[in-house]
This record gives C-alpha cells, structure tokens and sequence, in this order.
C-alpha cells in the first residue's frame, strides 16, 4: 500500500491539466501527414476515433487503480508477485523514459531545422535537461504547476489557426466515410504516438486528492485534447490538397508560415519556441513517472534514480543524430504505446476484475 501525505498531494480538478499536457506535445506539429496518409481526407474521424478509445481505456485505468491501495506497481505486485510485478513495472518505467526521450529529441530536430541548423544537441539537451531535474526534484505538487502553466500561457496559439480558413476549401472534407475499416484502423493506430501519455494516470493515482471526482477532470482533458487535434486536422485538410499535405513532415508550421500579424513577420519562429513551454511539463511528467515507478518496485531514492535516468537519457539523445533515428525512436515509442492502450490496459483490467472477485469470495 501507498500512502501519500495530503500536503503532498493536488486537488482533482487539476487532473485536467495533468492528463491533456500528457497529450499534447511535439506531436501536434505533424501529426496530419501520418494520419491521412491512408484515409486522406476522412483522417479527422480517425481522430475522433482514436480519442474515444482513450476515453474507454481512462475508464478502465480508474477502475484497475480504485480500491488498489497505491498505483499500477502495487496492483503489479498484488496479481502477480514481487518479480514478474515488479519487472512490469520497470518496463513501464522504461516506456515512460523512452517517451520522454522521444518528445525532446524530435522538438530538438525541429528547432535545428526550422530555427538554428548549427545547434548543438548536447548544448540544449543538457540546458533542458538540468532544468528538468530542478522541476522534478521539487516534487510533485511543482511538477504540477508547471503542467498549469504550460497549458495556459500558451493557449493564445491555438487561435492562430484561424488564419487558414480564409483560404481554405470546406469542401475538401467531403465527402466523409470513403474508405474501409481497414483503413480506418491503420489510421487510427497512426494516432498511438500523438495521444499517448494519459497512462502516466496510473503511476500519480496516489498525489490526487479525492481521486474520484477527478475523473470527469481526466475525461475532460482528453475530451479537450481530442477537439484540438480534431479541430487542427480539420483545418489542415481544408488549406492542403492530400498531395500537399503528404509532402509536409510538419504541417502546423507551414500553416503558421502564413500567420501575418503587424508586430511579428514569421509567426512559426514564436511558436516553436513557445512550443518549449508545452514539452516541458511533458518531458518532467514523463521522468517523473518513470523515476517513481522505480522508487515504489525498488524502494530506492528517487533522486537517485532521476540523476542516473537523466545521465542515460541525456546519451541517448545525443547519440541520435540522423532523421533515420529519430523516425525509428517514434516508431517504437508509438508502437509500443498502442500495445500499453489496446493490449496491457484491457488485459491488466481483466486479470485484475478477476483477482478481485476471487479475493472477495474467499473473504
């Protein structure tokens, strides 16, 4: 059992921050081309739809973690014993690492690309990463807050995707429903590395104050997350043809490019950096729960764990140097994030309805 003092803990209702920052990263700047790739322009609904089996697997996580006394390592250790729970439970750890990884590295990539091409990637990743350990090493209630921030200071951005619709063509997105549920579904999956990170629910279960009420907080931030990037694939769909929009590895920006405002003259440049403001709280939740899901297994100091994960990551990143690498890295993060969404979660909720009901019978 996990026991976490109140002062430690946040209220509910920011929930709702902590889950959508979880989904809402790097992604955003090119999910369009992955997605409509084989659906084109019925790609919005695959949207729609891989939201709604987010919705499904948050209900889910809530009732594996209620009545569990702690969070996913406990109930790891509960059905399947010390060792094969607690070997799960570094694997989760290892995931929430590599999806940390992946999010500041393909960020990296597009700042060389679009902003400074001479940048040095040990330069930045070592910046960014010390502030990281400063965040984390704060606690959870800091890592928290800066999750508040970095939802709201840059919230402005998203009204600058009104600026294509004056030379969009809404009948572009018609007409709806054009393709197998085949297709569909490849596209659907095309989804996994853009809207995973909710799981980061089932390690900080135990810092929510009244964990549920919190849920209509968690379901409204995946509700908002899927309106956004169903709003912007919309919008993306309208301003390109499928052939533009299958040459453009990060469709956001080229949008932005047509931004004019009489105070700035290219908008793209102030939105990628702004865009640091929305990986950071990303990056520290994901350390965060990797970091304590090795504490709660190991009974080892966080900190610890967080210096070594840190020193591991900040290798990785600075060894991944091509676009091969990059592309291979989201590859299996997404991979793997839709096996954790479509695989682990249903089948963790099964065994663990189980378990339940036989311990309450022989009570």
């Amino acid at each position: 059992m996990i026991k976490i003092a109140e002062r430690f803990q946040v209220s509910h209702f920011l929930v709702f921050y902590l889950i959508h920052s979880l989904q809402f990263g790097v992604g955003v700047l090119g999910f369009q081309r992955i997605v409509s790739e084989k659906v084109g322009r019925d790609a919005w609904i695959s949207v729609i739809i891989a939201g709604i089996m987010v919705h499904i697997s948050l209900w889910m996580i809530y009732k594996i973690l209620k009545n569990s006394g702690g969070n996913v390592t406990t109930v790891h250790r509960q059905i399947l014993g010390k060792w094969i729970g607690g070997g799960l439970s570094a694997c989760l750890a290892l995931y929430f690492c590599l999806l940390a990884i992946t999010v500041l590295r393909t960020y990296i990539e597009i700042v060389q690309v679009w902003m400074f091409p001479d940048l040095d990637v040990w330069v930045f990743t070592s910046v960014f990463l010390f502030l990281v350990f400063y965040i984390i090493s704060g606690g959870f209630r800091v890592v928290t807050g800066i999750t508040f921030f970095g939802v709201i200071l840059p919230i402005y951005v998203l009204f600058t995707f009104l600026f294509p619709l004056e030379f969009s063509e809404l009948n572009n997105l018609a007409p709806p429903l054009n393709h197998s549920l085949k297709e569909m579904a490849q596209s659907t999956k095309s989804m996994s590395l853009t809207i995973i990170g909710f799981e980061g629910l089932l390690v900080f279960y135990p810092f929510i104050k009244n964990p549920d009420k919190s849920k209509k907080w968690a379901h409204l931030g995946v509700a908002f997350s899927t309106v956004i990037y169903t709003l912007i694939m919309m919008v993306s769909l309208a301003y390109f043809s499928e052939e533009q929009l299958q040459k453009n590895v990060w469709a956001t920006l080229t949008i932005w490019k047509i931004v004019e405002m009489p105070f700035v003259e290219r908008f793209e440049y102030i939105g990628i950096a702004n865009w640091c403001l929305i990986i950071l709280p990303n990056v520290c939740l994901s350390f965060w729960c990797a970091t304590r899901c090795l504490k709660d297994t190991f009974k080892v100091n966080q900190k610890i764990i967080l210096v070594i994960i840190l020193l591991g990551s900040f290798m990785v990143i600075s060894l991944t140097q091509t676009r091969e690498h990059i592309n291979m890295l989201n590859d299996l993060v997404g991979q793997t994030g839709f096996y954790i969404m479509f695989g682990y979660i249903p089948c963790l909720f099964i065994i663990n309805s189980i378990f339940r009901k036989v311990k309450g019978r022989k009570r």
